[in-house]
């Protein structure tokens, strides 16, 4: 199983490792901006690397650490006919992709995430009398903001340096009524339980607490539900849900999804497969497909 460096640095404590870590995923994403603009053309290592500002040596073992696959396998990966090859093959794509998910022993099977939902009187009240810890830590995919409760992990967010105040006030607007405690220490362990993949145990689930709709919850539960390595349409999800013709309900719904990656919402893409937008960035969801595609390789 491949081994980020970043497993081996404090998510605790700013510091050197952790600025050369943000510095490596500032490299990356300049690199999958530009592969997912030109990867019609297929560009080379060289072109990639210049992107970067990277010789083509240390883009490629950038890329081997980071996500276990060369940059010429990640933009194969990242291409629009990677993503429509995941919706072909069966009327339910959905149970396609679960049935085969779960059919291969031994195979890395996400977070092994078990979850909650609070009452849709708890979320109707905006979030009154809850009190949400948070905090800001390094990721694969930039810097993640950590929120939780006294019940697990209750958000999860992404920012680009110097935009952690939009993205903390964005999820602050979900729950506008609770009370909000930055802990960066008492988030810290959450941090290492999500990104670290040696955590990722079947016999210690990472508890999620869902906040949202009825109908929101049940979406985020079928995303749950989704492999890695697959990708499913929200007309599937809408599917499974009994309600074909929700398709754009179920966007909404994906695109309100407080616990990204963890929930997995990067999964679910547009019509015929196209990856459409996320709320965080489609560069970031093109990384996370990309990530998960070396995992699964690596598994």
């Amino acid at each position: 199983m491949m081994t980020l460096a970043i497993h081996d640095q404090s998510l605790a404590r700013p510091g050197p490792q952790q600025s050369a870590a943000m510095r490596d995923y500032d490299s990356v994403r300049r690199a999958i901006a530009f592969i997912s603009e030109r990867w019609r053309q297929q560009p080379t290592i060289e072109e990639m690397a210049d992107a970067a500002s990277l010789t083509p040596d240390e883009l490629h073992h950038l890329f081997r650490r980071w996500a276990g696959l060369t940059p010429k396998a990640f933009m194969q990966a990242l291409t629009l006919d990677h993503a429509k090859a995941l919706l072909k093959g069966s009327a339910s794509v959905l149970d396609a992709a679960l049935d085969s998910g779960l059919s291969g022993p031994g195979r890395l099977h996400d977070l092994f995430v078990t979850h909650e939902a609070m009452s849709p009187g708890e979320w109707k009240t905006g979030g009154a009398g809850m009190i949400i810890t948070y905090g800001f830590h390094p990721s694969p995919f930039g810097t993640a903001l950590v929120m939780a409760t006294g019940r697990g992990l209750a958000g999860l967010a992404f920012a680009d340096a110097g935009e952690e105040s939009s993205a903390l006030s964005d999820m602050k607007s979900r729950w506008p009524r609770a009370t909000y405690v930055e802990d960066v220490a008492g988030t810290a362990g959450l941090a290492q339980r999500i990104f670290d993949t040696r955590l990722w145990r079947p016999d210690q689930p990472l508890r999620v607490v869902l906040i949202g709709t009825d109908f929101e919850v049940r979406v985020w539960e079928t995303l749950l539900k989704i492999p890695m390595g697959r990708a499913v349409c929200y007309s599937d999800i809408a599917s499974k849900l009994q309600a074909p013709k929700a398709s754009r309900a179920v966007g909404a719904a994906v695109g309100k999804n407080p616990i990204s990656f963890v929930v997995p919402c990067h999964r679910a893409l547009g019509k015929s497969g196209a990856l459409t937008g996320y709320h965080w960035g489609l560069t970031r969801k093109q990384a996370m497909l990309g990530w998960e595609a070396g995992q699964v390789g690596m598994a």
